[in-house]
């Protein structure tokens, strides 16, 4: 048995085909991990969604940004964005069925010294704090009232965390570290302004796994999200999303050796007509 962790797939359906069949994936005895973004972009999000969720429990994943995107356009509480390719899903005759399945998945995934998240964890929250409030929110799309959590899911405000935060705004932190944060300041206020390099992150914020004294520094956090970033192997972080969607490669990890397994995706040129 072996347990193989992929990047962002955002509707990359034919590349993670290739990649299963060069990791030689059995559903029978192997187990995916998948770091969230599995819709959107891309031109197959519909065969993605329908393919993870047939894989029943040889599959976990968590939640990202562009998945919870879906599920709040689904709701009539955001508008399809320009580049979005989300309309397939929203006409498929199967739609309903899908878009419960997404909402029953979880924000983060603990499995011995591992944690799973889609973007990043704040630097004051322990796994055990994380693996809590994380709790909160899926609780919170499991509800018949899952409306009123997507009128109010978007918003940069608050900006850190803070126990006294209460209702939406407790929630919208903690969905917003988890799937969208890249950077923050030592002290966790976050910016979702940065997407590109390293280099070019405004003064004053770091790398949210760069910050002093992280709470979650000693487990190994496997994240996606942050596709400038690239491909990132360290011993507390395994960063995969590495650009399948613009040009780059598909990339998964075995965890119990951390073996690197990649193939190409679309040529550049190819996918701009999604961007």
């Amino acid at each position: 048995m072996a347990t193989f962790a992929i990047g962002d797939l955002q509707g990359c359906y034919q590349e993670f085909r290739e990649l299963l069949d060069l990791i030689h994936f059995d559903r029978a005895k192997d187990r995916l991990w998948l770091v969230g973004d599995l819709v959107n972009r891309g031109p197959d999000s519909l065969a993605i969604l329908r393919f993870v969720r047939d894989l029943d429990e040889a599959a976990v994943m968590v939640l990202g940004n562009h998945d919870l995107h879906l599920l709040m356009v689904a709701e009539g509480c955001s508008e399809l964005h320009r580049n979005d390719t989300l309309q397939d899903i929203l006409d498929a005759p199967d739609r309903d069925e899908l878009l419960y399945w997404l909402r029953q998945q979880k924000l983060l995934h603990v499995a011995g010294n591992y944690v799973m998240v889609h973007a990043g964890l704040l630097p004051s929250w322990t796994v055990e704090q994380a693996s809590l409030l994380s709790k909160i929110v899926e609780t919170a799309l499991r509800r018949t009232d899952f409306h009123e959590l997507c009128a109010n899911m978007y918003g940069n405000q608050p900006d850190h965390w803070d126990d006294s935060l209460e209702g939406y705004e407790r929630l919208r932190v903690i969905i917003n570290a988890m799937t969208r944060m890249r950077v923050c300041t030592p002290d966790g206020k976050m910016d979702f302004s940065h997407k590109g390099l390293v280099q070019d992150i405004p003064a004053g914020y770091l790398p949210w796994f760069e910050t002093p004294n992280r709470a979650s520094r000693e487990a190994t956090i496997v994240c996606g999200h942050w596709s400038a970033l690239g491909l990132q192997v360290r011993d507390n972080l395994i960063a995969l999303d590495t650009g399948c969607l613009w040009g780059g490669s598909l990339t998964a990890i075995r965890l119990e050796d951390r073996k690197v397994f990649q193939v190409s995706c679309a040529a550049e040129e190819e996918t701009r007509r999604w961007q």
